[in-house]
């Protein structure tokens, strides 16, 4: 019995050596910390600063107005002289929309005087065409010899077609010439058919607006006038396009300065990231020019665990090895994996990160690890310092903290 209890303890205590020595020689960090990287917001215009709700520590979304920039003094000059150059294209393209309103009036009372022209010229030339053909038929029907000479007469009882010719009237009412002598029948009879043709001639262009008999001009004033304000109303509607185009052009140039403008003037500032307000770069009422830093922010979604481990340690290591990390005062094991290893001294990594590394820590060998399911935790995600310890390989007592779990 004596052998069975000295047997007995004798495996306890190789059970025990074996627990301390594998959990002290397993590898595993010296310290370890939640750390994430900076995001600076700069100013985007020059002005004085107004961050009524922004306190330290405070979480912050994304997207969150975190204050605002205002500048009386920016400078609009040039809006102000683009907007007067949209006044005068505007007052130009007002202009021209009158003339052609007037222009049109003008074209309509002309296109009517020459529409009443038109009527009548050709109601006179079918009274003229009646009346000659009329006169030639008398003739027809005297039915004299052909050098029969014709009666000299101005006696209102003549032949009407006689009297006509003797007179020596044509169609336009020009006079030409006629021999002194004795008009013959035949002369007579061809003048009359000369005047029915002329006068039907006339008439057929006068139907299509065109008019004869003046010797001058084919239309009348009216008409020559109406041509001439349809070219100018042509040239006016050339004119007000471009016109508005210009105006176009200036109405999209002041929305733009007045952006501009109200940019300079005021703009508010937000957060670009979910995270923590880490440090205040710039007072409320401080007057910062464009690009200076107003608020240093932590960037939660980048949460990382940094920390140090020997030089055997280090050197066993690799990028994407497994690793665990388990935060202090928490029995909760975040599984991630090895995402840098910058090895001693490595100071300038940590610039752009919340924690900077200790003088010990830079001692020995740094590595960073990418733990997912710590950035979506909802206490640890963004607990930025939060110290713990870091475990490279399975230990003894692996299985008993499972079960505490």
């Amino acid at each position: 019995m004596r052998f069975i209890r000295l047997g007995l303890g004798l495996a306890l205590f190789v059970f025990a050596l074996w627990v301390i020595i594998g959990e002290q020689l397993s590898s595993a960090s010296a310290n370890a910390f939640v750390n994430a990287r900076l995001t600076t917001v700069r100013a985007p215009v020059a002005g004085d600063v107004d961050l009524p709700a922004v306190v330290l520590g405070s979480r912050v979304d994304e997207g969150e107005r975190l204050g605002a920039i205002s500048d009386p003094l920016a400078d609009n000059i040039r809006r102000n002289d683009l907007i007067m150059e949209q006044s005068l294209a505007r007052a130009e393209v007002a202009r021209l929309e009158r003339a052609i309103t007037a222009n049109a009036d003008v074209m309509d009372g002309l296109r009517a005087r020459a529409e009443t022209f038109r009527e009548r010229r050709v109601a006179e030339l079918e009274i003229r065409l009646d009346h000659a053909q009329s006169r030639l038929a008398l003739l027809r029907d005297m039915d004299l010899a052909p050098d029969a000479v014709v009666p000299d007469t101005g006696d209102a009882q003549a032949d009407p077609a006689l009297t006509d010719l003797q007179l020596n009237r044509v169609l336009d009412d020009r006079s030409d010439a006629l021999p002194a002598e004795p008009v013959t029948y035949a002369l007579a009879l061809d003048h009359a058919e000369e005047r029915v043709k002329l006068v039907e001639n006339a008439l057929a262009t006068a139907r299509n607006g065109v008019f004869l008999g003046d010797g001058y001009n084919d239309a009348p004033n009216a008409g020559q006038r109406l041509a001439e304000l349809q070219s100018v109303a042509a040239d006016l509607e050339t004119d007000l396009a471009a016109a508005e185009s210009r105006l176009h052009a200036y109405t999209v140039r002041v929305e733009q300065e007045r952006i501009r403008v109200n940019r300079l003037s005021g703009t508010a500032v937000s957060s670009p990231v979910m995270g923590v307000v880490w440090e205040l770069r710039a007072a409320p009422g401080e007057n910062v020019q464009r690009g200076d830093p107003l608020i240093t922010l932590v960037d939660c979604s980048s949460a990382m665990v940094s920390l140090s481990v020997t030089e055997s340690t280090y050197n066993r290591l690799s990028i994407g090895a497994p690793a665990s990390y388990r935060p202090s005062g928490s029995d909760e094991v975040f599984q991630g994996t090895v995402s840098r290893l910058a090895g001693a001294g490595a100071e300038t990594v940590y610039r752009n990160l919340a924690i900077a590394p200790s003088a010990k820590h830079l001692e020995r060998y740094d590595v960073t690890l990418l733990i997912p399911t710590l950035r979506d935790d909802p206490e640890l995600g963004c607990a930025i310092g939060r110290t713990g310890r870091a475990f490279f390989e399975a230990r003894p007592l692996d299985w008993l903290r499972g079960l505490w779990r």
